[in-house]
This record gives C-alpha cells, sequence and structure tokens, in this order.
C-alpha cells in the first residue's frame, strides 16, 4: 500500500494559480490516484493537511503499514525541516512530487530540504507526476 500525502495548500487545486497547478481538484486527483494504484497491482492511502504537525503524525503513523511514501509538500518542500526530519525515520522509498517544475520557479522555490532524505524526484509533470510516482515505487518495491 503506498502513502500519499500532499501538504499546504493543495486541497486548492483547481482554484489556485491553474497556469502552475492544472485545473484538476484534490478529489480529483485522489480519484486519479486510486485509479492508477489499483491497475498497478496496489492501493493508496491518501492525506492533505495545512497543518504541519498533523502531516507528521501521519508520516510517523504510515511506517507500520506503508511500502512507499508519496509526498507533494507543497510550500513546505523549501523550509520544513521537522518534515524533513520526519521523513528521513521512513524506512522506505519515497518520492517526492511537485506539480509544477520547482527549478524553474522563484529562487526560493527551488530549493528542497527534503531531497536528501526521498529517493526520487518529479517535478513539473503535472497530475502525471503522481502516476509516475506510483510505477516508480511498484519497480522499486518489486510491487510489495
Amino acid at each position: 500500500m503506498i502513502a500519499v500525502f500532499n501538504g499546504v495548500n493543495l486541497n486548492m487545486l483547481g482554484q489556485r494559480d491553474p497556469a502552475q497547478y492544472g485545473t484538476l481538484t484534490l478529489g480529483e486527483l485522489e480519484s486519479k490516484i486510486y485509479e492508477w494504484s489499483r491497475a498497478a497491482g496496489t492501493t493508496a492511502r491518501c492525506f492533505q493537511t495545512n497543518h504541519e504537525g498533523a502531516l507528521i503524525d501521519h508520516i510517523h503513523e504510515c511506517r507500520g503499514w506503508a511500502s512507499g511514501v508519496i509526498i507533494n509538500p507543497g510550500a513546505w518542500t523549501h523550509y520544513a525541516y521537522a518534515l524533513r526530519d520526519a521523513l528521513e525515520i521512513v524506512t522506505v522509498p519515497i518520492v517526492e512530487v511537485h506539480l509544477s517544475d520547482i527549478t524553474a520557479r522563484e529562487e526560493w522555490r527551488r530549493n528542497s530540504v527534503i531531497a536528501d532524505v526521498v529517493a526520487h524526484r518529479i517535478s513539473g509533470h503535472g497530475e502525471d507526476g503522481y502516476h509516475e510516482a506510483i510505477t516508480w515505487l511498484m519497480q522499486a518495491t518489486k510491487g510489495v
């Protein structure tokens, strides 16, 4: 089972800057994630929050059941060291996903404080980045 974590402001998908983030709502994205997971032979559990501590609690909890993690921390990517530390103790592969290409945006968005604790990053592929992350995790874990 794959844990899919979406961070701060991702509940505003479909309403916030469609040029950067697309027109899909979070609910629509989660439906696609569930569909892609089933097609890959696994299941996904999605969680979104605007509260860093709640996300950290869910990361700690997933250590008992997840075979892989997909995370889009939103703006927390750039400064949330507590989130980085929580991810560091996860023992399964982690994929960092960003809808927009963070390396082509404002200078402050180019840094990822979680980069050194994730196994793979997909950035700038829109919603397809989540599909790519599921595929990558299934290959990395041999479908566990």
